[in-house]
């Protein structure tokens, strides 16, 4: 452990497993007090224990504004400050232009965009207080490129991604010392993306959510591959970095074509060992 974390008191949504969770494992590592949360009691519950007395879980609706007044109310009861905030929750699913279902828009765009607003608003006042602040919200590579099949989610990552835009300017023109950051992953390895051939098998569609390279099989970034770049930005080495999309995909956005399996680097053998 570097303590690169060390005296902070960080926020993750959709905590329970994935990318939150591995937000949330690296944190505590790294000296933060991390509040975990996620409607997903059960395994938040779990999560927590596992990582130890730097974590603790609470049940959290990203949905529900007056949750977020409370959760915050409660952080800064706890631990005395809130410094970090990563706006992890959000779902997916099917639906192309035509074809979307309206109540499916309204669930994605409610988590996904709702949660981030929500947690925007909540968590400024607090980092107001504690004298500085880190906001991450994770956007897609379904924001920067064209996802015919997952219109909704890329809508709502779309407008994630220009909403960090926004607090960064806000915070900066008030004199803030809290920045805001986007990060947008593809093909990561988590749950979320696990259930999508069945879901694309199910509707008969395709999505490039899951990059596909030669032989069939799929090349995929693990979690920590994300939560590294999330340390980075939530620490104190990032201050001078505001407002910007991280995008992070091993450069599949912007090749023609598919990218050939990479050789497995020491790191990834022993993940999988």
């Amino acid at each position: 452990m570097s303590g690169r974390l060390t005296g902070k008191v960080a926020l993750v949504t959709g905590a329970a497993k994935g990318l939150g969770e591995a937000d949330a494992r690296l944190f505590a590592s790294e000296g933060a007090q991390v509040v975990l949360t996620d409607v997903d009691v059960d395994a938040g519950e779990a999560l927590a224990r596992s990582i130890g007395e730097r974590a603790l879980f609470l049940p959290h609706d990203v949905c529900v504004e007056e949750r977020w007044a409370a959760l915050i109310s409660e952080i800064e009861s706890r631990y005395g400050a809130l410094h970090i905030l990563v706006n992890n929750a959000g779902i997916v699913e099917l639906g192309s232009p035509e074809g979307i279902d309206m109540a499916d828009y309204h669930r994605i765009m409610a988590v996904s965009v709702d949660g981030v607003v929500l947690g925007c608003k909540y968590a400024i006042p607090a980092m107001r207080r504690a004298g500085s602040g880190s906001i991450i919200n994770m956007a897609s590579i379904a924001a920067a490129q064209g996802e015919p099949n997952v219109a909704a989610y890329s809508a709502a990552k779309g407008a994630v991604d220009a909403y960090s835009r926004c607090v960064a300017v806000y915070c900066a023109q008030s004199a803030l010392a809290i920045r805001c950051n986007s990060v947008l992953p593809n093909g990561i390895d988590t749950p979320m993306v696990w259930a999508m051939p069945g879901k694309r098998a199910d509707a008969g569609a395709e999505s490039r959510l899951l990059p596909d390279v030669p032989g069939g099989q799929n090349e995929r970034g693990v979690p920590e591959d994300i939560a590294s770049l999330i340390l980075y930005l939530a620490s104190d080495d990032s201050r001078w970095i505001n407002g910007q999309s991280f995008v992070v995909d091993n450069g599949a956005s912007i090749t023609k074509g598919v990218i050939p399996p990479r050789r497995p680097c020491p790191a990834d053998q022993a993940r999988r060992a």
